[in-house]
């Protein structure tokens, strides 16, 4: 082996032709690695890169101008052969659906010009393109409506793309369409939310305006009037539910109410006055039992509840009734909750209300006079033997039995048992009251 020469792959040579040279040896065509290392300090390349900016579309946008009109009156033209809702409204509204596309598509074009065809844009559709209808536009179709119209003027917009578009715009027209759809339903989104809360805060004014003339007592055709601009369906029969309001935004107070009202198939209209919640029920058959379902959107304390009438315009009876009652029930702790007006009879004319006495005297006390004063004297008797009948009957020198019998006919010509603690209360209250304001009797004629 000559002199100075190394065996290949012998551990330790130099020689240029060995491993560990051609290890070090750059590939040919390899960028040098100190090329690529940053310098200290040097800015991000990627930093001085200027930001995606919208298309230029300036002959797309001569075209969609001119094509405006056309482009609504296909819309239309679609939103007749495919949304059968749309078909049945009135003339003048779908003339309204023709002003709102041919808005879009002004707001398109000038949505585009700002820059909103960039795909990192901010840019947001103006909600003005709504302002175009009236606002009883937004009460006659649905948002769920609107964003089907919406659907069906983008699809006509799209598949006009190749006509719109100037050479080469066609793909950068057709995002710019896709963004502007999600923004446009973005828009009808905030208009109907805003037309909503308006209309919110508007229903309940005008059902506060409601409950105030109940409670007030006014005419009829005020009545009618109010209910008819709150869309009352005249449910029947009608009663009036006072309690204490659970406090916080009457608009969160009256929504749980409406909320459970729905649930149960009923008609309500409430109002918060002061701290009471004064609740109308329309179409409930037994309205002591519904409100009892209620009972949730009421604060703390009793709930009480007027008798039911035929309809809204003899409501103000039932109103009457239960502020009355409402007033009185403190009276009564164990009163159950609801309770009935009528059932606070005696602790209503207590407080002075002269309904309540009117119904105890004429209802109890003059029904029993007019069935014989035997019933009046066995009351008298009962009562003042602490409810005795043994004692009762002694003092009226007849046998116990008859005595029942007695009791048992008062209770049915009344409605009130004189065995029972709470009518027996009833009857004593009414006993006093016709006693001190006697039934007057009919003035005759004859001379």
């Amino acid at each position: 082996m000559p002199t100075g020469s190394t065996p290949e792959g012998e551990a330790g040579g130099d020689g240029v032709d060995g491993p560990r040279a051609a290890a070090a040896r750059p590939a040919p065509n390899a960028p040098d690695p100190s090329a690529a290392r940053p310098a200290p300090n040097a800015p991000d390349p990627s930093a001085a890169r200027p930001a995606p900016s919208a298309p230029d579309l300036t002959a797309t946008l001569r075209r969609i101008e001119r094509s405006a009109g056309a482009l609504a009156t296909a819309s239309v033209t679609r939103m007749e052969e495919t949304l059968p809702w749309f078909r049945g409204l009135p003339a003048e509204q779908r003339s309204w659906v023709m002003l709102v596309a041919q808005a879009g598509v002004r707001s398109l074009v000038e949505w585009l010009r700002k820059g909103g065809g960039a795909a990192d844009s901010p840019q947001e559709v103006s909600d003005e393109v709504f302002a175009a209808a009236p606002r009883t536009l937004a009460r006659t179709i649905s948002l769920q409506q609107t964003v089907a119209l919406i659907k069906v003027t983008i699809d006509v917009v799209e598949e006009q793309v190749p006509h719109l578009a100037a050479t080469g715009e066609e793909q950068p027209l057709r995002e710019a369409v896709l963004r502007f759809s999600r923004e446009i339903a973005f828009s009808a989104a905030r208009v109907y939310a805003r037309a909503a809360e308006n209309r919110g805060a508007w229903d309940a004014r005008l059902q506060a305006l409601l409950v105030d003339a109940l409670l007030r007592g006014d005419s009829r055709d005020v009545l009618a009037s109010r209910a008819a601009a709150l869309g009352w369906a005249d449910a029947q029969p009608v009663a009036v539910a006072v309690g204490r309001s659970p406090g916080g935004e009457v608009a969160a107070v009256l929504h749980t109410l409406y909320r459970a009202a729905r649930r149960l198939g009923v008609e309500i209209i409430g109002g918060v006055h002061g701290d009471r919640l004064v609740v109308v029920l329309g179409g409930a058959p037994e309205p002591l039992a519904t409100t009892e379902r209620l009972l949730a959107g009421f604060g703390p304390g009793p709930v009480v509840v007027g008798q039911a009438v035929p309809n809204l315009d003899d409501a103000t009876e039932s109103a009457r009734a239960a502020v009355a009652g409402y007033r009185a029930a403190p009276a009564w702790p164990a009163a159950p909750r609801p309770v009935a007006a009528v059932d606070l009879l005696p602790e209503r004319a207590l407080a002075g209300d002269s309904e309540a006495r009117r119904s105890l005297r004429q209802d109890v006390f003059a029904v029993l006079v007019r069935a014989g004063g035997e019933l009046l004297a066995t009351l008298d008797a009962f009562f003042a033997s602490g409810g005795v009948l043994e004692s009762a009957a002694r003092t009226l020198y007849v046998h116990p039995n008859t005595v029942r019998y007695r009791l048992r006919r008062i209770a049915e010509v009344t409605g009130y048992s004189p065995l029972t603690a709470r009518d027996a209360y009833a009857l004593r209250v009414a006993l006093t009251i016709g006693r001190l304001d006697p039934v007057t009797p009919p003035v005759s004629n004859q001379t």
